[in-house]
């Protein structure tokens, strides 16, 4: 079974603002409540050291694989949680609206493997809060920067 948990919120900021916090791993310790601290290069098959702290939950890392990324545009990492028996795909895109003067920010997660069945529904809905925490704080920070 795989399922998929995701968000996206509109920004009015050019796509350049966004994918800066994107790409920034280090800074996202300044905005980002789901990954509170990442580190790592921006390379396919590059490992990231990634804190990933769920709403009311306890931070814990992760090291995610870049499997894609492309400036402007999109990041993807794989992860594999409990050995393998769940696998994840996450992604962050930026889509440019408005002839680039606004943008929307899709992320998610896509989920699958042998236990990903048995994921609990409140832990679904922890990390579908995460990733609406995150859009919010994305969201605020580019308006941030650009003034609005």
């Amino acid at each position: 079974m795989s399922f998929k948990i995701e968000h996206r919120v509109g920004v009015q900021a050019a796509p350049d603002v966004l994918w800066d916090l994107v790409s920034d791993l280090s800074g996202w310790e300044t905005w980002n409540p789901l990954y509170p601290k990442a580190a790592g290069k921006l390379a396919i098959g590059s490992k990231l050291d990634v804190t990933l702290a769920l709403p009311g939950g306890k931070p814990e890392p992760i090291q995610p694989v870049v499997v894609d990324w492309v400036p402007h545009m999109q990041l993807v990492w794989r992860l594999k949680l409990m050995g393998g028996l769940i696998r994840t795909v996450r992604y962050m895109e930026i889509e440019p609206l408005d002839e680039g003067r606004a943008a929307v920010f899709s992320h998610g997660e896509m989920f699958e493997g042998p236990a990903a069945f048995f994921m609990p529904k409140a832990l679904r809905k922890q990390i579908k809060a995460g990733f609406i925490a995150m859009s919010e704080a994305l969201q605020a920070e580019a308006h941030r920067r650009v003034g609005k």
